[in-house]
């Protein structure tokens, strides 16, 4: 009898010594799109590619200029001639068409590279803030992937997450 006592008041004592959990969730769409650095990324990116349109145009209305000058030597050539001007014009679209191509694809690639070291870094942050505020979880949700269907306010971290991610990059800026 004496050691059911002592072993009801063990676990009494274990389960009372036990850490509460600590759990979160933060909503990652929210915390992406409304950080500061994407918004900067986003931006520069844009300037990015409005000048690469700006280049394409120019490139673009310089080889309309250079087809409607072929047409009228074409008219006054013989058609042998006619022929080897159209096929060296049709070579040069094709080039100019392939390095632009490439030229937007790297863009792309450029951009991607930043948008995933930028999930990275929030991800980090997020792990370094969950371990500084001694959380035992913090969840990720989002419309597209749901993974947390319910949470009360109080467990909503996306807010303050997102404000002190922001405070840190505005220090870093």
């Amino acid at each position: 009898m004496k050691n059911i006592f002592y072993l009801g008041l063990l676990s009494i004592i274990i389960i009372s010594c036990q850490k509460e959990k600590k759990i979160g969730f933060v909503n990652n769409g929210t915390v992406i799109n409304e950080y500061q650095e994407k918004k900067d990324v986003e931006a520069k990116f844009q300037a990015k590619e409005e000048a690469w349109k700006k280049k394409a145009d120019s490139i673009g209305q310089a080889f309309q200029l250079e087809v409607q000058q072929t047409q009228i030597m074409v008219r006054k050539s013989s058609q042998k001639k006619a022929q080897e001007l159209m096929s060296g014009l049709q070579q040069k679209q094709q080039v100019l068409q392939q390095k632009m191509q490439f030229e937007q694809q790297q863009l792309g690639q450029s951009f991607q590279t930043e948008i995933d070291s930028l999930i990275i870094k929030v991800k980090d942050f997020v792990k370094d803030y969950g371990k500084a505020n001694e959380y035992t979880y913090i969840l990720g949700t989002s419309d597209a992937a749901a993974s947390v269907l319910y949470g009360t306010e109080e467990n909503d971290l996306t807010q303050t997450v997102l404000d002190a991610l922001n405070a840190k990059y505005s220090e870093e800026k």
